[in-house]
């Protein structure tokens, strides 16, 4: 059964596709507060979540061409704002594993000399279990956590659903947890 404002969505989705910038201001003004408020519950800051807002919908402007007109436009957003929301949070991990590294290496201390080498033994074992993978999961698995890339561009770029590409990172991801379980001894 379809409802008045499934009907506007997937009218306004559909002059979206034909480049009308009306139909993309409109759905910008819908669903905005949405789409930030759910950004900001998931950051926990109102600055990172108003840039994820941005880039969702720079995302659907560059891409509104592919846009279905037949599936959920709200679903489609906050699939886009949940996966670059992750890859912020990883890219702000990965710079404080970075910083972490950096004071520690200041740092001339017995204990920075064990952490070091449990460092570099961590990076061996977790290396070794990416080789494990197999080619196509392993390259999936590249392109999202060394590439930063979001699962919808590495669909993209790979010619494969998007379903696919979470169903394999998921996979290599399990893959990971169990091989370092198994191979690291300081678990």
């Amino acid at each position: 059964m379809s409802t008045a404002s499934d009907y506007n969505e997937s009218l306004l989705v559909s002059e979206l596709k034909n480049h009308n910038e009306k139909a993309f201001r409109r759905l910008f003004d819908i669903y905005y507060q949405d789409i930030y408020g759910y950004s900001v519950s998931l950051l926990k800051s109102k600055e990172l979540a108003e840039e994820n807002v941005q880039d969702v919908f720079l995302k659907v402007w560059l891409y509104r061409e592919n846009l279905d007109t037949e599936k959920s436009f709200k679903s489609f957003l906050f699939t886009i704002a949940r996966n670059q929301a992750f890859n912020i949070l990883n890219k702000a991990a990965n710079d404080v594993v970075l910083k972490e590294a950096i004071f520690y290496s200041a740092e001339k201390s017995h204990e920075e000399g064990d952490y070091s080498i449990r460092e570099s033994d961590c990076k061996k074992i977790k290396k070794y279990a990416i080789k494990q993978l197999p080619p196509k999961r392993k390259q999936i698995f590249k392109m999202s956590r060394k590439q930063g890339k979001t699962y919808e561009e590495i669909s993209l770029e790979l010619g494969i659903s998007i379903n696919t590409v979470k169903s394999q990172m998921s996979k290599a991801l399990e893959s990971l947890r169990l091989y370092l379980n198994v191979h690291d001894e300081y678990t």
